[in-house]
């Protein structure tokens, strides 16, 4: 990996300025915390013209272009923001042109754009990262070293229950709504939890069947053409309740509540639930094992983590209670840690916690999860990925 000319820096892209491109942000903090680092961000890239005019306002120094082709031999790495169907296609060229990836999750829509990527990746050598920092919040970190230390015994069922209070402003108003750029919201938004699930079952989900509904947002005929708009641009919680909601994209075919099961390839068992027009915005896992279970009450600083190893009838307190460290809302704590991972695997070689082969999990778990529910709800098995791709994520990084 070459590092950039001006006295050593890595040079960092940001690519595609919409709501989620303030990650990018985390670049001058983790510098700025880290001594042994040395990255900024000197270029944005975007198709739309108001996505550059975003970006030469939050980086004024930086070149703007419009497409990702145009920082070949400009930056050392990148951070790609743009829709989802767009990260294969966006990353898989960045790759190839020696540009190490930092890429929003998910890695892809499909499994096959998915593998795509990580055998380009593999084919290049050059270092690939899929921004999962949901696996660095407080709460799963807790949770992790409630089951790393043996509380629970040997994980053997994981359920996760994800009440998606402000899906109706979140993923039904802009390009989240359309299934051509999202697939559906069980990849979309619930990749951070499949892939929760993954760590905390201790394997990856080798079978799935989905079932689910568009069951109130397609009811919604108030429908406007938002672009050139940000989600915060709408976002109140005084837009309840959900068959109240105006002004939705025009095009509305993704679920807005759906479920799945999953056996891991361990055998542990494992189902998630997603709904988007509750009234409450908030994660509720349950890890059950051979000597007892956990499970989180809150998702957020504040919040707690409880353990039961006892038997009795029903009993709200637990035999423990962990406190959730960490921010009180959203996950810019675990923002920074992801960020600051990346750029220090990239300048430094260092190894990194979250994988290419985890995020491939995801998509996996998702994109199948979906053909299920939308064919009838059959059980379908992922296919495997090449030995040589899993061999390269295997080795270690180097700078």
């Amino acid at each position: 990996m070459s590092m950039g000319v001006d006295n050593g820096i890595l040079r960092v892209a940001v690519i595609g300025m919409g709501q989620r491109s303030a990650i990018a942000r985390h670049v001058a903090e983790a510098v700025a915390a880290e001594p042994a680092l040395r990255a900024q961000v000197v270029a944005v890239a975007d198709v739309t013209a108001a996505g550059r005019e975003r970006g030469r306002a939050e980086y004024p120094d930086a070149l703007v272009v419009e497409h990702h082709r145009d920082l070949t031999g400009q930056v050392d790495a990148a951070i790609v923001t743009t829709p989802d169907r767009t990260h294969a296609e966006i990353a898989i060229d960045l790759l190839r042109a020696g540009i190490a990836v930092y890429l929003e999750k998910p890695l892809a829509i499909t499994v096959e754009d998915a593998d795509a990527v990580l055998n380009t990746a593999a084919e290049t050598g050059t270092p690939l990262y899929v921004g999962h920092n949901f696996r660095h919040a407080a709460v799963v970190r807790l949770m992790r070293e409630i089951v790393d230390r043996g509380e629970i015994g040997e994980v053997k069922a994981v359920w996760c229950r994800h009440f998606v209070g402000n899906g109706g402003d979140y993923y039904f108003k802009d390009w989240h709504a359309d299934r051509a750029n999202v697939n559906s919201l069980l990849l979309q938004k619930a990749s951070h939890d499949l892939d929760v699930i993954h760590a905390l079952g201790g394997g990856d989900t080798s079978r799935v069947v989905g079932m689910g509904s568009l069951s109130v947002y397609g009811d919604v005929t108030d429908r406007r053409d938002r672009s050139g708009e940000l989600m915060g641009d709408w976002f109140s919680h005084d837009n309840w309740p959900p068959l109240a909601q105006t002004g939705l994209n025009p095009v509305v075919d993704v679920e807005d509540v759906s479920m799945v099961m999953m056996t891991l390839d361990n055998g542990v068992q494992a189902s998630y639930e997603q709904c988007h027009f509750t009234p409450d915005y908030w994660r509720n896992y349950t890890v059950i094992g051979t000597e007892g279970r956990l499970e989180n009450i809150g998702d957020t600083g504040g919040g707690v983590v409880k353990v039961w190893t006892h038997r009795r009838g029903w009993d709200t307190a637990g035999d423990r209670e962990y406190p959730i460290d960490g921010v009180e809302d959203g996950h810019a704590d675990a923002d920074l840690i992801t960020m600051t991972e990346f750029l220090r695997s990239v300048a430094l070689g260092e190894p990194t916690e979250l994988s290419p082969i985890a995020a491939r999990a995801a998509v996996a778990a998702g994109a199948l999860a979906t053909r299920s529910l939308r064919t009838g709800s059959v059980p379908i098995d992922v296919p495997p990925l090449p030995a040589e791709t899993i061999a390269h994520f295997s080795r270690p990084a180097t700078p």
